[in-house]
């Protein structure tokens, strides 16, 4: 019998994460997973040790960067050193490569949040009584401020991003494996950003989603595309999640759970059956949550 891939799966199962449940997800994804893989669970800070021993490293719930940037820089470098199969690929232009992809969707139009990083840019913003002022490299409201315009003037702006605060219905996030829609949920509240309930999307709302799974050309992994609605009803993004998207599979129905199950170990397969790459010598640009 030929031997069964084996996957090196990155979590930190005791994050503690507001509203989600890190742990539990990740022990049911691999539960399900270990039907058609060899499977050991690491934590982001030993996944650049071990992954030598593994057909592939894949990334799941290993919390914001930021808290261990150090050795995740070190990890992409020695994935890309040794040509490791790492799911999701790190080729990502979303959050895998920090926030700058904000910043490039604004300047070309993209239904985005306004969002500047120069004080001679803030003119560009719309006027409104606060600002979210928030690090460039941040993650989970870590380091987030509301700010009024008289303040901004004074801020360090080579490290934080400045964005309108929007006032906005509800807040709705789209879930994909490689380029294929999985399901939608959403926040009715805005003020209770995790609690979350299933969405039905329109084509208009797949086609805002889609917009943005094409512009990031991952060709294998997870994606969240979170966006809110405005109060005249448009969709603008908020954040492109392609590094460790929690999941929420918690509150999905038992076959959308199941379908969603189905298609990552599909993708995993494929992606295992492309050549790894050479070793490589060329470092890698570090990406930060």
């Amino acid at each position: 019998m030929p031997a069964r891939p084996s996957l090196l799966y990155v979590t930190d199962l005791a994050y503690p994460a507001r509203g989600r449940r890190y742990g539990d997800e990740d022990i049911h994804l691999t539960s399900r997973l270990r039907a058609d893989f060899d499977l050991a669970l690491c934590h982001p800070l030993d996944a650049a040790a071990l992954m030598d021993a593994f057909d592939a490293v894949v990334v799941r719930n290993s919390g914001p960067v930021l808290h261990y940037r150090e050795a995740h820089d070190a990890f992409r470098a020695r994935a890309t050193a040794h040509g490791t199969r790492v799911y999701n690929p790190l080729t990502g232009r979303g959050d895998m490569a920090g926030k700058q992809y904000l910043l490039d969707l604004t300047r070309t139009g993209h239904p985005v949040i306004p969002t500047v990083d120069r004080p001679e840019d803030l003119h560009r913003l719309p006027e409104t009584d606060l600002y979210a002022v928030k690090p460039r490299d941040g993650a989970d409201s870590i380091g987030l401020r509301f700010l009024p315009h008289v303040r901004l003037t004074g801020l360090d702006h080579g490290d934080i991003l400045v964005q309108p605060r929007i006032d906005f219905r509800y807040e709705v996030s789209f879930y994909y494996v490689d380029d294929t829609f999985q399901y939608a949920l959403h926040a009715p509240d805005p003020e209770r950003r995790w609690v979350l309930e299933p969405y039905e999307p329109t084509d208009a709302d797949l086609a805002f989603a889609r917009r943005f799974i094409d512009w990031n050309t991952l060709d294998h992994g997870i994606q969240r595309v979170d966006a809110c609605r405005t109060r005249d009803g448009d969709l603008l993004l908020v954040e492109l999640e392609d590094l460790n998207p929690y999941l929420s599979l918690d509150l999905l129905d038992e076959p959308t759970r199941d379908a969603f199950v189905t298609a990552m170990t599909t993708s995993l397969h494929r992606f295992l059956e492309k050549p790894a790459r050479a070793r490589s010598d060329a470092r890698c640009n570090s990406g930060h949550r």
